[in-house]
């Protein structure tokens, strides 16, 4: 391991020697480009992750001066995956320039893809607006580039976190979309009331019962076998025992789905704030009786 860093150094060394001293314009940044991206691999192989990531940024500079626009992106994204094992804010920084110089480049899906992973690293470090934020800025980069299969992912990942967040009239909006689209296409039938279950999960915690009914009816018009499902049946038992106040009611439809099928931790929790109103409803009954 030292051994790699002391060639890394040795390699650094050279390069800004090379800068600092005389030479042609094009010809001092690509010999010193050449010996920076030999210090980065030997900085990788020690596992000295900010090293590496700070050479891959000077790396990056020669490039942008040779106006190697892609390859001042490809060093930028590798310095953004260095910094990634030590540093969340430095990667997302490097993994911004990448896209940006991508962006320049048209390079669209490559951006989109950084925009997804900047999304992913925010995701890890548990900040969901800004992993919203995102998905949502790689979903839309996705779409332009008509790979519409992984647009749809980050789009439902912009849903997953809004609902958590509470903003559930855009993440209602994004499920009820993807389901339309997935109706015409046969690999994606299959989903469709999975989306308009998690569609109408978020419409409950909204609160307005009104507005689930309304949207079930729409959901049946908009795929008529979704009323002979098991996700149709908890929506309606749902709205049935929310519009009767009944928790109990509530709590069998749930647990009879659950035996059914597992419902995840999203689903959970979405189905936790429903009851939490349910339960406050009740509560005030019995405070006016």
């Amino acid at each position: 391991m030292t051994d790699h860093v002391a060639r890394g150094d040795d390699f650094e060394k050279k390069a800004e020697k090379k800068l600092s001293g005389w030479g042609l314009f094009g010809s001092m940044y690509e010999d010193a480009a050449e010996l920076y991206e030999k210090a980065a691999n030997s900085y990788k192989l020690a596992k000295s992750w900010d090293q590496a990531g700070a050479t891959y940024l000077k790396l990056a500079s020669c490039h942008l001066k040779l106006d190697s626009k892609h390859e001042a992106a490809t060093a930028f994204a590798d310095a953004g995956h260095c910094y990634k094992k030590t540093n969340i804010k430095e990667a997302v920084s490097c993994l911004e320039q990448a896209v940006n110089a991508f962006l320049d480049n048209g390079r669209i899906s490559m951006a989109a893809r950084y925009e997804k992973e900047i999304a992913e690293l925010y995701e890890q470090d548990q900040h969901f607006e800004q992993a919203m934020e995102y998905y949502e800025k790689a979903a839309d980069l996705f779409q332009g580039e008509e790979v519409t299969t992984t647009a749809n992912q980050c789009r439902q990942k912009v849903a997953q976190y809004a609902a958590q967040v509470e903003q559930y009239q855009k993440a209602v909006e994004i499920y009820e979309d993807i389901a339309r689209q997935s109706l015409n296409n046969n690999l994606l039938k299959y989903g469709v009331k999975g989306h308009l279950l998690n569609a109408g999960l978020c419409q409950l915690c909204k609160g307005d019962i009104v507005a689930i009914t309304n949207a079930l009816e729409r959901y049946q018009d908009l795929d008529p076998t979704f009323s002979g499902t098991r996700e149709y049946k908890l929506l309606a038992d749902i709205a049935s025992a929310i519009d009767e106040e009944d928790l109990a009611k509530f709590t069998d439809c749930v647990k009879e789905f659950d035996s059914m099928t597992q419902l995840d931790a999203w689903k959970t929790t979405l189905l936790l704030r429903v009851k939490e109103k349910l339960k406050a409803k009740e509560m005030e009954e019995d405070d006016l009786t």
